[in-house]
């Protein structure tokens, strides 16, 4: 790996390879929802918290300080307003992101798509871009489409997350397959480090620290939670419990302890 990669990723990565990031590109998707309407009220709670990294557009990313955090900027984007809704363009490019002072991009690929041509063709060019300018990529990997029955089914996340890999990125963003053993054959068949995705909203905070704790020790180099962190009610302590199993390995029980929570 080129040397500004690897200075890139130290700081987002922690010294274990590990990392808590939070997505928070939804406004595009869906706009200003609850948690992401004030961005930087909402990110000094998560600077706060100790999250690693924060994951927004160029244009938010242009107005907020991220602090100590790393810098994530996504290169693509379609709203749900769109017919097409599953069929991502490039809204930024590696060299925006580069002058924005990014320590990563980001490119969403939603695998059996209709587009899925355009996007993995974009995918190829953006990581020959990386490389160029010594750039990490995250691939948010998500199998959607015709074809595929169940979006967390252990055969399609793993074969998501591979063609990922298989394209030049440098972590992957996948969906998380419901238990520890299926997780493993996804983490396995991939040679990058990956990252669970957060899904949809959960019910409970044991729910969502539950299902970090199993994904490490599945293998997963991490998480990238957005909805069930920035929707939180109290964002800052969800970090702290998130960052505690990540980086401490501390049980559920453990973690529900940090949100003042014992069940």
């Amino acid at each position: 790996m080129n040397q500004g990669k690897t200075r890139r990723l130290k700081r987002i990565m922690q010294q274990d390879n590990r990392t808590v990031i939070v997505p928070m590109d939804h406004g595009v998707t869906i706009g200003p929802i609850q948690g992401i309407i004030n961005m930087q009220q909402i990110i000094n709670q998560l600077l706060k918290g100790g999250v690693d990294a924060v994951l927004v557009h160029k244009g938010i990313a242009k107005h907020i300080d991220a602090g100590n955090a790393g810098l994530i900027v996504q290169l693509s984007g379609m709203s749900n307003l769109s017919p097409n809704i599953n069929s991502k363009v490039q809204v930024c490019t590696v060299q925006e992101a580069i002058r924005i002072g990014a320590d990563a991009v980001s490119v969403h690929v939603n695998v059996g798509a209709q587009d899925e041509d355009k996007m993995l063709s974009n995918l190829g060019k953006v990581a020959d871009e990386c490389e160029v300018y010594g750039m990490p990529l995250l691939a948010m990997m998500y199998p959607r489409g015709p074809k595929i029955q169940n979006e967390h089914a252990p055969d399609v996340v793993a074969h998501a997350a591979r063609i990922g890999a298989e394209l030049g990125a440098d972590i992957i963003k996948a969906n998380f397959t419901g238990n520890i053993e299926t997780f493993k054959t996804v983490v396995e068949g991939c040679p990058v480090p990956v990252v669970i995705a957060g899904g949809p909203k959960c019910k409970t905070s044991k729910e969502i620290l539950q299902t970090a704790h199993d994904s490490i020790k599945a293998g997963a180099a991490g998480l990238s939670i957005g909805r069930n962190v920035f929707q939180h009610e109290n964002p800052t302590l969800i970090v702290k419990a998130l960052s505690a199993i990540v980086h401490d390995g501390v049980s559920v029980e453990q973690a529900l302890k940090i949100l003042g929570e014992h069940r």
